[in-house]
Parts: structure tokens; C-alpha cells; sequence
């Protein structure tokens, strides 16, 4: 039985205890938000000792499901004060799976100036000083930890970001090479980590193979036939593994959707330069790995290795959102500074989103220029060193809008959009609207079908049919960010039937419970509706699901659109609770 492990950071004491009632049946994102919602005041202060952190592998973690390793990490948010889950990949969920731990919760505030990490492992949990870690960078702080704990443990850590509490902090989490480049970035929940005095966690799998399974067979079977389906479906077999995320740039800018110098057009004249055509051939010609897996049991592969002009290993392939957010988003088309950004981002623990939507619009109020390569990596470096202008702009677009006096702030409940327009893909537009966690792609993913004619087709400039595309996938992925799955098994769970029954007989199979198709979308509602009414008790009800009128207002070239679905349209996204 999976257990939950509780920390409190007042008094530097770990308990294990068995999950309460509420919590069972729960994993991912949908512990994390159960848990937030049974025992978090929404009134209270996100960065105060009662705002709880709680880290939570899936249902499937630490078993041989394919790409099953994502991490949630929940808590009240301080960027949007909304509840909030991010999730990442990496090696910590299966660790945590493998040893039986369901969740850790975060609790109360160390003393001011105290700084500890947890360690993890089958035989023991503790609570350690960590004052030689304060101060240090992700990289530096990983380093250091390898030395003490050796190379088959993972770490989840936080930079110099989540020290000073800002809120675009990210939690950062090593992956099979232990290096922290998978992040848990949006809604700044490196800052509670830090608040609580937490830098890092250590998570040790021991002799640990695999997490208990009720039907071994049963679930053996299911997941042969999954991982068929990750293989057969041209999306998470050829266009991911080849050429990672970032083959959405060019797909993107043709639909006229590429926000680019601020969301004041849907299209990039240097898009090809920051492609994914363009990633994979400056890797091939450096001789890097095109296709790297961040998480055991990964199939897919959507990642790689840059590498600097001499052939050696710089970071991981920037993902689209963080090429977007500093290519397009910031005029810059070169992807050796794209992937030094990305780096440093890494490095101080920054949402790359949240950070490229504030130095955008730190460049429309002519802080820097647009394209000024030097410009931007001296902001974003002053993050690092926790500067006054620094923490300004670590505090995320919505904060530099309003220090420096912009109008056109592409926020919703104080987070920053992502890398669609949605004057040009609106069903997405619905999503970043209504979504509980502010702006968020992944909260219901309708390029899917918008854009890639995956699962169907919705016109993306219609404003017929975005309500309903939109409500079916925040539904969906509330359950598969609940099974810990990566977001990209949607592809063909929406195109291939047998991809999504497989998943709900692997989770029947692991607990001995009967679920069905009905059962895994009435998981996804449970989660959601759990998110809402936290939302309304936090002060956040569908006058806050709305876009910035300058949505409604500027026509996006080269299509001229707004985005016009009506606000009662949008107030029925929810029309299940």
C-alpha cells in the first residue's frame, strides 16, 4: 500500500502515514489537488506557513507502463493564487513509485535562514541541514549531491530563483543523466519550496524494481498494447523523436498562430531559423543524440542533446514553448542563444514561459529591443543575482506589465500564455480562458485538434465547437495527468480506441478495481471539480475565465481575427460541476 509521507518544516520532523480516505484512488495531479483542497485555506498567503507543497508520482509510476514517470507537484499558487499542479518529467516519480510513496507533503516554515533537503529512500526518510547548498544554482546544487549520494538517485531542487521566493520559480527535476532540465515551471512553485526552506529532495530507489501490482498478466498485456500504440501513431513515433517539440514552430507560423514581438502578429519571419527541422540539423551536424528519452520507459523520445559549436554537450533541446517564448515571442532567431537561455533558465530555476512572456514585454516598454540577443540574456541573468530589476521580472509578465506601463500583457489570472495565439486557434483560447491554473496549454490541448486534425477536426477560427473540444480535454487530461502520463499519449489515445482502454486496465490491473472509460473520465472530473470550488473559495469565479481585451480588440495579421467566442459561451465550459 502506497503510503504518504508528510514533512514538517516548523519542527524538522518526517512522519509516514497510511493515505487518508480522500486521497485513495488518487495520484498525480489529482492527489496533489485533493490534498490542496481538503487542507489548504484558499485564503491563505502562498508563500505563508500554511500553503502545503506536495510532490506526487502517478498511479502508474514505477511500473513498465511506457512514459508513465511524469511528477506533480500542487500547491496555492503565488503567481495566479488559484490552485495549482505543474508537472515535469524525469527520473523522481519512478523512484518514488518504485518504493511505495503516493505523495510528500510539505507542511508549516522552517526558521528563518534555515536551509534543509529530505532524503528518500525503502528504508528511511529524513530532514537534513542544507546550508551549504544555499545560494547555489540547480547544476550547483545537483553537483554537489551526486558527490554525497552517488549516481543512481534522482533530485528534485530548486535554484537561486525559489530562494528569493519569486514567482516565476520553477522545481527542477534530474533526469536519467541526473542533470536538472525537466522543470515543474508554471505558477512559481519553486517559490513555496523555497518559502518552506526546502532545497532539495533526494529520492533513493534502493533495490526497489517496481511498484505492487494487483494483476500482473492483466496489466503485463495492457501494457504491450499501449506501447504499440505510442509506436504505431506517427505523431509520438516520427514527428516527437525526430525533431522533439519543436516541429510545432513551422506547423504553427503557417497557421498564422506563432505569437511573435509580443502577440502583435501570428507570424515569424525567422521561424525556420528556431524550427525543429533546423534543431535536429545543428545536432546532427555537432553529432548529439536526436532522440532522448528524459524518463525511464520513455518510447517517445521528444528530446536531444545540444550541443555548443565544438561538439559538446551544452543542455537539452529547448522544448517549442521555451524556443517560442525567446525566439518568436522575444524577435530572436538564432537557437545557439535560444539554448544558452534555456540553460541559464535552468540553471536558476525560472518558468522559460513565464520568463519570455516578462522580457517581451519588458521589450515593448523599450527596456531592451526586440531580436537584442545580449539584451535579454543580461535580464534574464539579473534574475540570477536577485537584482530589484531582477525581481521584477522573476515575478513574472503580469508585474512587468504593470511596473512598466504596457497595455498589450498576454495573462489570464496573472499567468503568462503559452506559444498559440488565440485569435488564431480559439479552442485553445477557450482553455488558456477557463483553465483553474491560469493560462495553460497543457490543461486541454486543442491544437490537437485544431491545428493537427488529431482526434478530429474543429475549424480553428470557428467560433461552433471550441466550448465542447475544450471541456473534453481538460477533462482527459486532469486523468492522465492523475495516471502520471506524459501529455503526448493523448495523441493516440484520441486516435487509436485501444489506446485508451489499455490505460484503464493498466490502472484496473494495478489497484484490483474495476474502472472502465466512464471511470476514467469521471476521474478527470472529480479532479477538476475539486480545482473549481477551490478556485470560487479563493475569489476566482467566470468573470476571471476571460482573455485580455486586447484579444477581442487588435486583429492578429496575417488573418486579421479576434477572438470572439462569447463570455456565456465560455462560462459553460464547467456546466459538468
Amino acid at each position: 500500500m502506497a503510503k504518504l509521507l508528510r514533512v514538517d518544516m516548523s519542527e524538522a520532523r518526517v512522519a509516514i502515514q497510511e493515505l487518508p480516505q480522500y486521497l485513495k484512488g488518487l495520484g498525480g495531479r489529482g492527489l496533489c489537488s485533493a490534498l490542496i483542497y481538503h487542507e489548504v485555506d484558499p485564503l491563505c498567503n502562498p508563500i505563508g506557513a500554511n500553503n502545503k507543497l506536495v510532490f506526487a508520482p502517478g498511479l502508474l509510476a514505477g511500473t513498465n507502463c511506457a512514459n508513465s514517470g511524469r511528477i506533480s507537484v500542487g500547491s496555492k499558487s503565488p503567481l495566479t493564487c488559484t490552485i495549482k499542479e505543474a508537472n515535469a518529467g524525469g527520473q523522481a516519480a519512478g523512484h518514488l513509485g518504485r518504493i511505495g510513496i503516493a505523495g510528500i507533503v510539505l507542511e508549516g516554515a522552517a526558521q528563518s535562514g534555515r536551509l534543509f533537503k529530505l532524503y528518500v529512500s525503502p528504508k528511511k526518510a529524513e530532514l537534513l541541514p542544507a546550508d551549504e547548498l544555499k545560494g547555489l544554482s540547480n547544476y550547483q546544487t545537483v553537483e554537489l549531491l551526486k558527490g554525497q549520494y552517488g549516481e543512481k538517485v534522482s533530485f528534485i531542487t530548486i535554484g537561486q530563483a525559489g530562494e528569493y521566493l519569486l514567482s516565476a520559480a520553477s522545481v527542477a527535476i534530474s533526469d536519467r543523466e541526473q542533470r536538472p532540465t525537466r522543470h515543474a515551471g508554471r505558477g512559481g512553485l519553486g517559490a513555496v519550496m523555497g518559502s518552506k526552506g526546502l532545497k532539495a529532495i533526494i529520492v533513493d530507489p534502493g533495490e526497489a524494481k517496481s511498484a505492487p501490482i494487483v494483476d500482473e498478466a492483466k496489466f503485463k498485456e495492457a501494457a504491450k498494447r499501449f506501447a504499440k500504440a505510442l509506436q504505431d501513431h506517427p505523431v509520438t513515433s516520427q514527428g516527437l523523436t525526430n525533431y522533439g517539440t519543436a516541429i510545432l514552430i513551422n506547423i504553427i507560423n503557417e497557421a498564422g498562430a506563432l505569437p511573435t514581438r509580443n502577440f502583435s502578429s501570428g507570424r515569424f519571419e525567422l521561424a525556420e531559423r528556431v524550427s525543429g527541422e533546423s534543431l535536429n540539423e545543428i545536432t546532427t551536424k555537432r553529432k548529439g543524440n536526436c532522440s532522448h528519452g528524459c524518463m525511464t520507459g520513455c518510447i517517445i523520445r521528444c528530446s536531444g542533446d545540444y550541443m555548443d559549436e565544438n561538439g559538446a554537450y551544452f543542455s537539452k533541446w529547448p522544448e517549442y514553448e521555451t524556443i517560442w517564448a525567446w525566439g518568436p515571442n522575444c524577435g530572436i532567431g538564432d537557437l545557439d542563444a535560444i539554448a544558452k537561455i534555456d540553460r541559464i533558465c535552468d540553471d536558476i530555476g525560472v518558468d522559460t514561459i513565464e520568463m519570455g512572456n516578462a522580457i517581451a514585454v519588458a521589450m515593448e516598454a523599450g527596456i531592451k529591443q526586440f531580436g537584442d540577443i545580449e539584451g535579454a540574456i543580461e535580464l534574464i541573468e539579473e534574475v540570477g543575482k536577485g537584482t530589484p530589476l531582477g525581481r521584477i521580472l522573476g515575478s513574472g509578465a503580469g508585474v512587468v506589465g504593470k511596473v512598466f506601463g504596457v497595455k498589450r500583457v498576454p495573462v489570464v489570472k496573472n499567468q503568462a500564455l503559452p506559444a498559440y495565439d488565440p485569435r488564431s486557434i480559439k479552442g485553445m483560447g477557450v482553455t488558456y480562458a477557463t483553465s483553474t491554473m491560469g493560462a495553460d496549454h497543457t490543461a486541454g490541448y486543442a491544437v490537437g485538434a485544431n491545428i493537427l486534425k488529431v482526434g478530429g477536426y474543429v475549424d480553428p477560427f470557428a467560433v461552433e465547437g471550441q466550448v465542447d473540444l475544450s471541456r473534453g480535454l481538460q477533462i482527459a487530461t486532469a486523468a492522465i495527468d492523475s495516471a502520471g502520463l506524459c501529455l503526448f499519449v493523448a495523441f493516440p489515445m484520441l486516435d487509436i480506441p485501444d489506446a485508451l482502454q489499455a490505460v484503464v486496465e493498466m490502472l484496473e490491473a494495478k489497484a484490483g478495481v474495476s474502472m472502465g472509460g466512464e471511470g476514467f473520465q469521471e476521474l478527470g472530473k472529480k479532479v477538476l471539480k475539486m480545482e473549481r470550488e477551490f478556485n470560487l473559495k479563493a475569489g476566482f469565479g467566470p468573470p476571471h475565465d476571460r482573455l485580455p481585451e486586447f484579444f477581442k480588440l487588435e486583429k492578429l495579421p496575417p488573418h486579421d481575427s479576434v477572438f470572439d467566442i462569447p463570455d456565456e459561451e465560455l462560462d459553460k465550459v464547467f456546466n459538468f460541476v
